[in-house]
């Protein structure tokens, strides 16, 4: 005598499923039942699918892209080195956030460079726009200096030697210029 099933439950085979047959919702389930086992039938396979995904590039090198360096606004030019001239914007109340925040808008209006205090067409490195925005004033400009490596060590480590060095260490002045003005704002926070 054959043997009849006695449920109306059919299995199938799902091929990406790592645990085999999965079963179909039963009808007798009310509707919210039926998506609630379905969700839970996704979540898993997408787990397994993120697991996957981890295990298969874990051996690939890639540093995470800051949309910073790349994306420009409107009306911004994208050439190298010659971000577009922008107005000053109301400078901070401290002498040394101050000098940092006209520093950057220098680099933003005249150029930023790289190897040199101030290259042939005026575009200057980190230190040069410093140094131009104290007007002499060596005790402002080491001040300014200070809470810069400042800035930038708690972003790259303390095996940044000096300002100059992370200027040169890049080719382009997204990173520079980030840094620049996120030690204005460190600087004015700090009430210098």
């Amino acid at each position: 005598m054959p043997h009849t099933p006695t449920s109306s439950v059919t299995r199938r085979r799902d091929p990406a499923s790592p645990t085999g047959p999965a079963p179909a919702p039963s009808a007798a389930l009310s509707f919210e039942q039926r998506l609630t086992l379905i969700d839970a039938a996704m979540t898993v396979r997408l787990d397994t699918a993120a697991v996957t995904y981890e295990v298969n590039t874990a051996h690939l090198a890639t540093e995470p892209v800051d949309l910073a360096d790349v994306v420009t606004g409107p009306g911004e030019p994208a050439v190298p080195g010659r971000p577009a001239a922008r107005p000053l914007p109301e400078l901070y109340p401290t002498p040394v956030a101050a000098l940092l925040q006209r520093a950057h808008h220098r680099l933003l209006t005249g150029g930023w460079c790289t190897g040199t205090l101030v290259d042939a067409d005026g575009a200057r490195c980190l230190y040069g726009a410093v140094h131009a925005e104290a007007g002499g004033d060596w005790r402002l400009e080491s001040d300014a200096l200070d809470v810069l490596l400042d800035a930038i060590r708690r972003k790259f480590g303390d095996q940044v030697e000096s300002v100059p060095a992370f200027n040169d260490a890049f080719g382009g002045p997204g990173v520079p210029l980030r840094l620049l003005g996120q030690a204005a704002i460190l600087a004015d926070a700090r009430g210098l």
